[in-house]
């Protein structure tokens, strides 16, 4: 029997489409087995939103051929479109497949395995061929080059326990100057509401109740059509067995009064909003090319409290932008204290060779990153607490995903609609269910005890 294996490196856009992979591989008669054991097969879906992920995807290319020598080793997705020079010059790799043509998979791996067993023929017939080496294949089309429509990868099923992921855009036209991801994707193009409905209704046949609505740049979803995201999630709504709506992430500009007071009529949408922010300093958003302001971000806030009670705000942070100040830092900070988030997720800059921040003067230590990250995340740990503590004593309802052991106690555990990790203390198979009950506590720092 075949075997392949698949590792997946960066954002959920990348899982997504790891997933939808691995069903074709499976689809072809391949049994997955976990990535670090022998297989016929490995499929590394790689990254390239920094330096870092470059070189993690090399790695992992590289510990797939030495785990099985004689292996096709198929490299995917992001680090395949931005260092394709440098990959097609590694013969570790044997099939190589950019972003758009990961539907191309099968046919490329059949066309490998076609040439093999020529090669095999040849040497058996004692034909001069024995020297014949195989070439490594490509399916990699110029993103930047080419107009490209949304490449339909489905699935009828995901890695999560319960709630399912939905690829329903791709690509960005923003080129944020720190960002390598618009190069490596692509212009933006969205699936029709049409196969986001029919992939919707696959899963929650499936047993999915959750789904999280994720893209590259999601609010470009619909961009030149005459529906937008809005549209969509009303779409999803009202398919029977759907019972919650989530973002992946989501812009500032999108969270407009028109559009709160649509989102905030569908019962199934989770009041959890990851609204990227990236700095909360004027001068640093500029020189990032972000497209709004400090107070635009706060106007924002302000819609969704106002709608919704007490939703969870998650952002993402960068600290040590080339030319951010103390001042700026400073400015930055006392804004992320006036906001005040659920979670924050803070990032040193990382230098990204190929993009316009790479090349601005005044990059700074990685001591002076280091410190303000501290600074940040500590400030993130105080805020999350407090909006966990705010739970207590109310009565919520989680979607329960797994059996855990915490501080000695086996439990099921799941989440809130606000994304609070929360757990139940329950002898009755409780998995993929909604459990409502009153919010007693912390059962550790991360887990909070709903008693039943």
């Amino acid at each position: 029997m075949k075997r392949a294996a698949l590792h997946n490196l960066g954002c959920k856009v990348n899982e997504y489409e790891t997933e939808a992979m691995q069903e074709l591989l499976e689809e072809d008669g391949y049994t997955i087995v976990p990535f670090g054991e022998e297989a016929d097969l490995y499929l590394i879906n790689t990254c390239s939103v920094t330096n870092i992920a470059d070189r993690k995807s090399r790695q992992m290319i590289h510990r797939a051929r030495s785990l099985n020598p004689d292996a096709i080793v198929v490299a995917a997705g992001c680090y395949v479109q931005t260092g394709a020079d440098e990959l097609m010059k590694d013969r570790t790799v044997d099939i190589i497949i950019g972003n758009n043509k990961k539907n191309d998979l099968i046919p490329e791996v059949h066309k490998l395995i076609e040439a093999r067993e020529e090669q095999k023929n040849l040497k058996q017939s004692g034909s001069e061929a024995d020297d014949f080496a195989l070439e490594q294949l490509s399916d990699i089309v110029d993103v930047n080059r080419v107009e490209l429509g949304f490449e339909n990868l489905k699935r009828k099923k995901t890695g999560e326990k319960s709630r399912a992921f939905l690829k329903v855009q791709d690509g960005c036209n923003q080129f944020c100057s720190y960002c390598i991801i618009p190069y490596a994707r692509g212009r933006v193009r969205s699936k029709s509401m049409e196969e986001v409905a029919a992939e919707v209704k696959d899963l929650v046949t499936a047993g999915y109740k959750e789904f999280v609505i994720t893209g590259i740049h999601l609010d470009s979803y619909g961009q030149g059509t005459e529906y937008g995201l809005i549209d969509l999630v009303e779409k999803i709504s009202s398919i029977q067995g759907v019972e919650r709506i989530r973002f992946g992430s989501v812009e500032p500009r999108i969270i407009t009064k028109e559009f709160v007071d649509r989102l905030v009529k569908i019962p199934q949408i989770c009041p959890h909003f990851h609204l990227s922010l990236q700095s909360g300093c004027d001068r640093t958003l500029k020189r990032m090319n972000r497209k709004y302001t400090a107070a635009e971000y706060r106007e924002g806030v302000r819609l969704l409290r106002e709608a919704f009670d007490d939703p969870a705000i998650t952002t993402d942070v960068i600290v040590g932008f080339p030319g951010e100040t103390e001042e700026d830092f400073e400015e930055c900070s006392t804004f992320l204290e006036e906001i005040g988030f659920y979670e924050m997720h803070v990032f040193k800059y990382s230098r990204r060779k190929g993009t316009p921040a790479d090349r601005m003067p005044q990059q700074h230590t990685d001591k002076t990153k280091t410190a303000r990250s501290h600074v940040l995340l500590e400030m993130s740990k105080r805020q999350s607490e407090e909006f966990r503590l705010r739970r207590r004593g109310k009565t919520d309802t989680i979607l329960v995903e797994e059996r855990e052991v915490i501080n000695g106690r086996e439990v099921w555990v799941g989440f809130t609609r606000e994304y609070v990790r929360m757990a139940v203390d329950s002898d009755l198979d409780l998995k993929n269910q909604l459990v409502t009950g009153e919010v007693s506590g912390m059962l550790n720092e991360e887990v909070m005890l709903l008693r039943v």
